[in-house]
Formats: C-alpha cells, structure tokens, sequence
C-alpha cells in the first residue's frame, strides 16, 4: 500500500502527451495548445480613445475649442488637431494627429455648434496607447493551456483560427459484477442499478471528452478477458469499477497482468478507495476501479482526472483552499488519508456533511468540496485550517 501522494506522482510520471491536431476556433473549447501562441500586431494596433468624447492638445484645455471633425470607431481621421482646435471623438476611435489627450463629452460644455470649452479640474489622458497590451511577436498563451471562453477571446485577437491542440484522450468505461443492473431496470433481490458507470461517463463528459461505454460485463473470466481486450483496442485509457479487491470473483488484476500490463499501484492508503489499481500496457493505461461509487467519485477526481489532462497536455491544477473547521471533527480510522465531502458556509468555513462510508453517493449530492484529513490526524478542532479541494 503507497501513499496517495507517491500514487499522484506514479500516474503522472507515467502519461505522455497525445499527438496534435488543428481544430476550428469553435471547436477549441476545454482543448489544450499543443504550442505557443504569438500575435501577430500590436494591441491596441493604433491609439485609440478609451471615452466618448474630445481629442485636443494638453496645452489648450483652459481654452475654447473649435470642433474640426467627428471621429468614428472604425474610421481614419481626415484632420490634424491644431492648437485651439478638438475632434469629437467616439470609444475605440483612432486618436487624430496633433492630439495628445481625450476629455470626456459629461466634462464639457457646448458654446456653440463648433465650440465646446472643458468644464473638469483635471483629466486622465483617456487613451489606449499603441502596443500597451501586447506587442506584435509576443507570446499571448503558452503550449498546454487548457482553453477556456477568455483564452478563445485572446485567440481570435490574434488570427489565431486554426489552433494546434493536444488529441483528446479515448476513454473507455466497463462495470463488472453479476450484481449490476442499467439505470433503466428495476432491480431484483440483490441486484442494485449501475449508477458507478453512468457517474464516472458524466465526469469525463464535464471534461468535454467523449466517453465509449463497455456496458455491465458479468462475473465470468472469459467474458471479462474479452472486454478488456476489445476495450484496451479501442480506447487510450480503460476505466474499470469492480472486481479489483480481494473477493473470489475479483480476477481483474489477474487478467490485467496475463494482457502485458504493468500494474504500478494496487493499493493505496486512503479512505474512500483503497484498492484502486494503476497500470500501463505500452502507450495504454487502465485504472481499476472500487465498486462504491463514492470511491470511484473521488479516485476519478484525485488520480483520472489528472491523468486524463496530462494525456491532453495540460498540468491540471485543482482549485484548493486552507479553511476553517465549522464544527469539530473526528474519525477512528488514522492510518490512511480520508477524502471527505464538505459544504462552503458564507462565513468563510467548512461544514463536514453527513456522510456514511464508500457506498453513500447521496453525499455528494450538496458537497462544494472534498476536505483531505492526513495521516495520523484523528481529531480537528473547529476552527482549525484544513485542506480542502473545491468540486
């Protein structure tokens, strides 16, 4: 049995980056660059007018202003500003030649049709200069970023339609256990639906990743061996729940091994899922699941996910926090690390929810997040800083 850390550093260690592909811009989405992005012009690509109102010289503020010319955004100036002179001016307009400030249209007053005069104390210059942002041949994003609406936004800024992306990841998901019934089906004595599959398919398709769904494989060696195969065929990761603890059907390991895999953790000491399996067949990785899904739930979060954004190219970073305990909090178990659903309060805290082991998916049904309990820590007192991932 390792320790959770050593098993997040194995699996990845273990994954190497998918091929590239060019994708449309509406369809880079929740992809990651497979290179440094660069812009091709200066942004802002000219001096431009942050307000609605009038470019002029500094100097002649304290005087009235002839209006030479009314400037629009998406049009050149024709005209020169001189001294005693001003050019209405709209936002995002090109600033004319011979002005050096822009004062805003609520700082000024009309004297005549063509003559304003400013009425404020004092100004900002109230213009976007050339190249202040970024300068043509500056790296705007950076290889294995993963792209999200403001990266897409900064893509369309540049040219950029046509972006070089990591290839997604090929997931396949099988459930195993004579116990299994689809959602769909009421089931008999002994037999419960399979929520394990339809909840881990819902997690990578919050990854915008397609998941292919193996369906229930029964408790039968043969009929095991071959889904695997066909699986490991098919799909770059294979995500197996079931038959992977000590039980006298649980052959999956035995089967993993026979198929050429190389199994890098069987066991890890954490609370939910301890026995989940890690291994690699060549360029091919398979994770075996526990049964209860809330151990499935949290493996996925803390070990696929991470594993599913390296082979996408991308560091994944989780959202994490040190907050405050609500209430005191205690467990009997100290030898492994527990993984615990808990609720955002307005205060600042984190409230544990009721939570009654591995199979209590219900849960997670109003958890914000996932406190992590080392080690050896069998009492937090309320108030006290804990680790805490968000959801």
């Amino acid at each position: 049995m390792i320790a959770f850390e050593e098993a997040l550093n194995i699996v990845l260690l273990s994954a190497k980056p998918l091929e590239t592909e060019s994708v449309s811009l509406h369809q880079s989405l929740n992809r990651v660059l497979a290179q440094d992005v660069f812009s091709d012009i200066d942004m802002p690509p000219f001096n431009k007018s942050a307000v609605d109102g009038f470019a002029c010289r500094k100097a002649d503020l304290d005087k009235s202003l002839t209006v030479i010319e009314l400037i629009k955004a998406g049009t050149v100036p024709v005209k020169s500003v001189e001294k005693g002179q001003c050019s209405k001016i709209m936002t995002g307009a090109m600033i004319p030649e011979g002005a050096d400030i822009v004062i805003m249209v609520e700082e000024t007053e009309e004297i005549s049709a063509e003559t304003i005069r400013f009425t404020g104390s004092k100004t900002g210059v109230n213009i976007c200069f050339r190249a202040e942002d970024i300068r043509k041949g500056d790296k705007v994003l950076e290889k294995g970023s993963l792209i999200h609406p403001g990266q897409i936004a900064v893509l369309a800024s540049v040219g950029c339609v046509k972006p070089i992306v990591f290839k997604q990841p090929v997931i396949a998901v099988l459930s195993t256990g004579d116990e299994l019934v689809e959602p769909d089906q009421v089931p008999e004595p002994s037999q419960i639906r399979n929520s394990n599959a339809t909840q881990l398919t819902a997690q990578i398709e919050a990854m915008n990743v397609v998941p292919l769904y193996f369906g229930i494989v029964p408790d039968d060696e043969e009929k095991t061996r071959s889904a695997i195969e066909e699986a490991f065929a098919e799909a770059d990761v294979v995500l197996l729940t079931g038959g992977v603890s000590m039980g006298d059907f649980d052959f999956i390991p035995r089967i993993l091994q026979e198929q050429k895999v190389e199994i890098l953790f069987n066991r890890i000491a954490v609370q939910p899922g301890k026995p989940t399996v890690f291994g690699l067949r060549v360029d091919k990785y398979v994770f075996g699941l526990p049964g209860n899904p809330v151990s499935s739930f949290v493996q996925f979060e803390m070990l696929v996910k991470p594993l599913l954004y390296a082979l996408s190219g991308h560091t994944y970073r989780p959202v994490q926090f040190k907050l405050p305990l609500a209430v005191d909090y205690s467990r009997r178990n100290k030898e492994r690390r527990a993984f615990v659903p808990v609720t955002f309060l307005p205060s600042g805290g984190v409230m544990p929810v009721e939570y009654h082991g591995s199979a209590h998916i219900h849960a997670y049904v109003g958890a914000d997040g996932i406190m992590s309990v080392p080690p050896g820590v069998t009492q937090s007192k309320k108030g006290d800083l804990v680790d805490v991932r968000s959801l």
